[in-house]
């Protein structure tokens, strides 16, 4: 019995040694998490507890503690914001700070301040440009597909946001303010630098003019869905109707979308009446149709494609190709068939939410998946447009079908 007890307290103290030491070794670290322990959590104007309270605990601590200048409230706000976002692990769900914000409004306005470029992203990753027609950038000699390398002499880093890299090639209007760009030409190794002064950049959401190929068919290239894009394209179609154009290839290759009511407008220009795409939101699906007496419901129709049309471009390929009003050429599309509301926010930053996703007329998913053309084409190496060739021989077929059959009904 005594030589138990005696064991037990050499047991007891050797244990008591360990502890002692273990807390002379890290007690800064022990400190540390019995102050954290000790840290209040904010109740808010209800007398609730914060809806964050880690956060708020580590804030306090970070203020208290750490060793280095802190960023400023509004800095780690945002990275808050963009952590919470990032786990809901949607690419289209995402947090646009107030610079960017209000360029992506003056943008769907269609006028801003800058160079005058469309910014995406070849399947090499780069950077490239392609500049609005008779824009700055046009005119100081960037070519279609120019990769960017560098913005002021900086590097573009890899990854970079093309949100945040489209807010470089933007500036007020005024007193030389411009922006030097360091540039390869698409397929080739020499690089050159461009100073570029800012200008009010009228953004042509809708271009067109009548084929050199064929005079009797027009060619109408919608960029991007933006608040004046309905009012061009019928200034469009009324232009051709005048001209006594017989059919139309509408351009629809790297339109990565834009508004969506906008898009609707358009489709109900080619569309009479009916089912444009189904909505499915939490709350249940809707339809959504076309207004009835569009400028060109039954004249011959040819949509060209590429995987740079997404969104609301989709949209309206997809009620194009299901109501057999035309057929799509080119390549499989984007493939993003979601509805992102944008939500402004009380300083001016705004946040894009995904509600809802889309469905062509035939409930094909978009989401991606993209479109299949009705006729497939490889884009041609040499930067020739086979696609617009083969959209011009496929309305002469259209064309001469439809005057034979005009022929035998007389």
């Amino acid at each position: 019995m005594g030589a138990n007890r005696s064991r037990k307290a050499r047991l007891y103290w050797a244990a008591a040694r360990g502890m002692l030491t273990g807390l002379v070794l890290s007690g800064v670290f022990l400190a540390g998490f019995l102050l954290r322990g000790r840290v209040p959590v904010a109740a808010d104007a209800d007398g609730n507890g914060e809806a964050f309270p880690l956060l708020a605990q580590v804030k306090e601590l970070l203020e208290a503690n750490y060793l280095r200048p802190l960023p400023d409230d509004r800095t780690l706000e945002y990275a808050a914001v963009r952590g919470y976002l990032a786990e809901l692990n949607d690419p289209y769900t995402f947090f646009i700070d107030p610079p960017v914000a209000q360029s992506e409004s003056d943008v769907l306005a269609g006028q801003y301040g800058g160079i005058g470029v469309q910014v995406q992203r070849n399947e090499r990753g780069d950077v490239v440009l392609y500049p609005f027609p008779d824009g700055p950038a046009a005119r100081a000699g960037v070519e279609n597909g120019a990769v960017l390398l560098a913005v002021d002499g900086v590097p573009i880093p890899a990854g970079e946001r093309l949100d945040v890299i489209d807010r470089l090639l933007r500036g007020e209007v005024g007193d030389g303010r411009g922006v030097t760009i360091t540039i390869r030409a698409p397929d080739a190794d020499e690089t050159r630098d461009l100073f570029i002064e800012f200008e009010v950049v009228q953004v042509p959401s809708v271009v067109w003019r009548v084929l050199a190929e064929e005079e009797s068919f027009g060619y109408v290239q919608v960029i991007r869905f933006t608040s004046r894009t309905p009012d061009e394209l019928r200034t469009a179609l009324e232009e051709f109707k005048s001209l006594n154009i017989q059919a139309i290839v509408l351009d629809l290759r790297g339109n990565s979308g834009g508004l969506l009511q906008e898009s609707v407008e358009v489709a109900s220009e080619f569309l009479d009446g009916g089912v444009v795409f189904y909505e499915v939101r939490r709350s249940g699906e809707t339809a959504t149709t076309a207004t009835p007496g569009g400028a060109w419901t039954v004249q011959p129709l040819v949509v060209l494609v590429d995987a740079g049309t997404a969104s609301a471009a989709e949209l309206v390929a997809g009620a194009i190709r299901d109501r057999e009003r035309g057929i799509l050429i080119g390549q499989r599309t984007y493939g993003k068939g979601s509805v992102q509301l944008i939500f402004r926010l009380k300083d001016g930053s705004s946040v894009h939410i995904t509600s809802a996703e889309w469905f062509t007329p035939n409930r094909t998913p978009l989401e991606g998946n993209g479109l299949e053309p009705t006729i497939s084409m490889i884009p041609d190496e040499s930067g020739r447009d086979v696609e617009l060739g083969e959209a011009i021989r496929q309305l002469r077929a259209i064309v001469a079908g439809q005057d034979a059959t005009a022929e035998g009904d007389e």
